[in-house]
């Protein structure tokens, strides 16, 4: 069994940054903040630093990992951009948005990080302390979500330490991450394709293009295929309690992840009731929904009831995170 890591939380400051750089130099693993969530990070280039990163999350080697860079120019050095994915990064980067696309030749990121694909999933994040980092150290950085596999993804550095106390050598502590759901994926290796809702609504992608998204399924992403980009399979965002979708009232003894003005029938017997935004905010939700997950999942009820949230603007990323928390979960995941 690996020894357990003495993990340090630093505040996000000018030595801290340069503790951090130094720290993935020499193989580590480091937490950081994004405008997203936390993501746990790893010297992209490095394939041994790659597979402590998979070790301590537990995740599914199959599974890819999003290189993060400092600019587009960063970004066309590991990959080609099509006209499409051009006009992408033109409008959303740096910001919540991953592409995959081809592999550029030469492209330096460990073959382990990109599962072994011809593609390879980028993103150039907008949040100070990832930029700071990215730029301090000066190569690509691997970042999937800090936390254990398949657990609820961590939108500050409690949450971190929460699943990866001596798992990781540093959570670089910036406080609660504003946008709160994981960044929109889109595939660029031809027809743009979304392969996951996120930090950027799908409409505002499809006016960039100019036209729609083809929408895979995701049922072809099981646990037994190779997915394009992360947060594909089928269980995954999931707490350890099970969580019943589209409630329209509460049993005795259940927790509530309650959204909006309306009052939740049945809600004075419940265990405990979270509102992801009383007045209806479907960015204040995104930013809430997996703090909410995490507290509701701590109170040790037998389900949590999951009110309806609107499928419109990052509702869509809201209810996609939702569905995949509660599908049946593969045993060996």
């Amino acid at each position: 069994m690996t020894a357990l890591l003495a993990t340090r939380v630093l505040n996000a400051d000018g030595a801290t940054i340069a503790e951090a750089a130094r720290c993935l130099a020499s193989g580590g693993l480091v937490a950081f903040p994004t405008e997203t969530v936390y993501g746990l990070g790893a010297d992209a280039t490095d394939g041994q630093a790659v597979a402590r990163l998979y070790a301590a999350k537990g995740r599914p080697a199959f599974n890819p990992l999003i290189a993060h860079v400092a600019d587009a120019a960063a970004a066309r050095r590991l990959a080609r951009l099509d006209a499409d994915a051009e006009r992408l990064a033109a409008a959303f980067w740096p910001g919540p948005l991953t592409l995959v696309l081809p592999k550029a030749e030469g492209c330096v990121v460990a073959e382990l990080a990109t599962a072994g694909l011809d593609s390879i999933a980028v993103r150039v994040p907008r949040h100070a302390v990832a930029q700071q980092l990215l730029h301090k150290f000066g190569k690509p950085i691997v970042a999937p979500s800090a936390n254990r596999s398949g657990h609820v993804s961590p939108t500050t550095a409690a949450h971190v330490l929460a699943d990866l106390r001596g798992r990781v050598d540093l959570i670089v502590d910036g406080g609660a991450t504003p946008v709160g759901v994981e960044s929109t994926i889109v595939a660029c290796l031809g027809e743009p394709a979304l392969l996951r809702p996120g930090g950027v609504p799908s409409e505002a992608i499809e006016r960039a293009l100019g036209r729609p998204l083809a929408r895979p399924a995701v049922e072809a992403a099981s646990a037994d295929d190779a997915p394009l980009a992360p947060g594909m399979l089928a269980s995954h965002y999931a707490p350890r309690t099970p969580l019943r979708l589209d409630a329209s009232r509460v049993e005795a003894g259940e927790a509530v992840l309650a959204f909006g003005p309306k009052p939740v029938p049945g809600a004075e017997h419940a265990a405990r009731v979270l509102n992801l935004s009383p007045c209806g905010d479907l960015i204040e939700a995104a930013a809430n929904l997996f703090a909410h997950l995490r507290a509701l999942d701590a109170v040790g009820a037998p389900c949590i009831a999951a009110m309806p949230v609107p499928r419109d603007g990052l509702g869509e990323a809201i209810n996609d995170r939702l569905v995949r928390a509660a599908a049946p979960r593969p045993a060996r995941l």
